[in-house]
């Protein structure tokens, strides 16, 4: 790390994913992550990369297919509406085996929703909205800094796997301003270099040999077996792409579990808490898929209750209960429609809880 400036969280996240390699960017505009098309457009043609402003996010998508499986180190983003278009592409990408680092600074829904912070898109990024068998880790930082860093490491992630590697920052975290340690810039692959570091990319006919890259299987037994083999990829990220935080856990009546923004508003709740003489956690996930079930068997046997508190209906709940496996009760604490509750809401209906527990 070498400089520390004041930064707002979408320029921070654009200038993480080109200090970490990446080299193009095709995008469109969509509240709240518009600064980062922007700063893409000013900034990437200086470290000799290339900016596109697509037509749509279905262009968008399919441009970054494009140059991602010629073995370039393509990033992209967009807010909730447009990733939801882009599910197809993304569905395309992991059958194809191509790596792409996709940021979602995420806003409020159903449809076009609003422009406000939320967290509902919980359920399409981890559950993947596109067809078919296959799987997209994503990684949720709580602060600006922690997102340069899960950015800055998402193209190497990318490139190892061979599969996007997502992103999900709420649009709180993209409009505000903090200040961040940038890290040095990676070397990236020149062009000449690319047939030996990328010899899986396609390559045309100029190289003496033709790389395809294909994502149609027509004969079944051909499909299951390539199906399967994306699966034995899967299973080592659930061994080692496993992130969380956890605080608090050996002796607390209640457990939060919250990820982004809400985890920041929570630890404040926790402080409150342990001034009325109430002893809180938190299980902070970072990686959402693979989902941090081990963090859970560090519940103490003092627990009365665990409580999801989330910027959607209760979509992590599920795995908040999967995880907690039945060891106390889980409950939920959330907001909707772009409202984000303050630390003493929290505080509030977390004490209505556990009176429920006493």
């Amino acid at each position: 790390m070498t400089e520390k400036v004041l930064m707002k969280g979408n320029e921070a996240f654009a200038e993480a994913a080109i200090r970490g390699g990446s080299r193009y960017y095709f995008g469109y505009p969509i509240t709240p992550q518009s600064e980062i098309p922007e700063f893409m457009s000013r900034e990437l043609p200086k470290w000799g990369g290339a900016f596109v402003q697509a037509e749509s996010e279905l262009a968008a998508i399919n441009m970054a297919y494009g140059a991602a499986a010629s073995g370039g180190n393509v990033f992209i983003s967009s807010s909730s509406p447009g990733i939801a278009l882009m599910q197809e592409g993304l569905s395309f990408m992991c059958s194809a085996q191509v790596p792409i680092v996709i940021l979602n600074v995420s806003r409020c829904g159903p449809g076009v929703g609003g422009i406000q912070p939320g967290q509902s898109d919980y359920n399409q990024v981890t559950r993947g909205g596109g067809n078919g068998d296959y799987r997209i880790p994503v990684f949720a930082p709580d602060c600006i800094q922690s997102a340069v860093d899960l950015i800055y490491e998402a193209t190497d992630l990318s490139q190892k796997y061979r599969n996007p590697i997502m992103i999900l920052a709420d649009g709180m975290m993209g409009q505000m301003m903090e200040p961040v340690l940038l890290p040095e810039p990676k070397y990236v692959p020149t062009l000449e270099e690319l047939p030996k570091a990328r010899p899986w990319a396609v390559t045309g006919t100029k190289k003496g040999y033709r790389n395809v890259i294909n994502s149609l299987y027509l004969k079944p037994e051909q499909l299951e077996v390539s199906v399967e083999n994306i699966y034995e990829k899967y299973r080592e990220a659930e061994k080692e792409l496993v992130k969380y935080e956890t605080s608090g856990l050996e002796d607390a009546e209640v457990v939060f579990v919250a990820f982004g923004t809400v985890a920041r508003i929570t630890r404040e709740a926790i402080e409150i808490l342990a001034a009325k003489g109430v002893k809180a956690g938190l299980i902070r996930p970072i990686s959402l898929w693979p989902f941090p079930a081990e963090a859970f068997d560090h519940l103490s046997p003092k627990t009365k209750v665990v409580i999801s508190t989330e910027l959607s209906m209760g979509q992590m709940i599920d795995d908040v209960e999967r995880s907690v496996s039945g060891r106390c009760p889980v409950r939920l604490i959330h907001r909707v429609g772009g409202i984000v509750p303050t630390s003493l809401e929290v505080v509030d209906h977390a004490m209505k809880i556990l009176g429920e527990y006493k």
